[in-house]
């Protein structure tokens, strides 16, 4: 999608503190840590939220989540937190799947 800043940065367009990348996510630091770690995992097929999450999609969303394990154990993470927001009352500001993973300090709830 050529306006959505997630497929931008896939795409090298715009510049991001890479995390991890393979053929089917990338993960990025997010600009705007709200934990001392906090980076985005997201997939590089361009899925507006979970809310698009279906059968042709799904298996992304496993790998996503196997990344997640892979990236927070080489980090020596084992606590965290993985959030997803599906639209803009619940806080999504990018029409693109992501998961949010924070580690380092107490989570809270509500998250904040």
């Amino acid at each position: 999608m050529s306006d959505c800043l997630f497929c931008k940065i896939i795409a090298g367009e715009i510049p991001s503190s890479k995390v991890y990348e393979d053929e089917l996510c990338y993960a990025f630091n997010d600009i705007a840590p709200q934990a001392p770690t906090h980076f985005l995992v997201i997939p590089k097929a361009h899925i507006g939220s979970a809310a698009e999450v279906c059968a042709e999609n799904s298996a992304v969303v496993a790998h996503i989540f196997e990344v997640i394990a892979k990236v927070t154990k080489e980090m020596g993470i084992e606590s965290y937190r993985i959030v997803s927001n599906i639209g803009e009352q619940a806080g999504q500001t990018v029409p693109h799947l992501h998961f949010h993973v924070l580690a380092g300090r107490d989570m809270t709830w509500p998250p904040g």
